[in-house]
């Protein structure tokens, strides 16, 4: 019986394209990709894109957080419903 790591280890690198290959390639598409990115649709979002002023950073700011505080209390009452309901339905139904 072999030892299977070591018969894993030798393919890698006897392989006609060794792992390290594999990674270069790797590599190299992702670097080709990011490249990229700077002339299609993003770039385009992406260069048109600034910091935001303090004024419009807090107005947004307050959106979001009264955006989380709705789903927060809406959460909440699911929870609550969920919790209560089913002992007043059984009682109404009598089981």
């Amino acid at each position: 019986m072999t030892n299977c790591k070591a018969d894993t280890a030798s393919n890698l690198y006897n392989s006609p394209m060794s792992f390290i290959d594999k990674v270069w390639q790797t590599q190299q598409r992702l670097e080709e990709r990011f490249k990229r990115i700077g002339r299609g649709q993003y770039g385009r979002v992406l260069r048109l894109a600034r910091k935001p002023t303090s004024d419009e950073f807090v107005k947004s700011s307050w959106v979001v957080g009264i955006g989380i505080g709705i789903v927060g209390a809406i959460g909440f009452v699911v929870y609550f419903i969920w919790l209560k309901a089913p002992p007043i339905i059984s009682d109404l139904l009598g089981i």
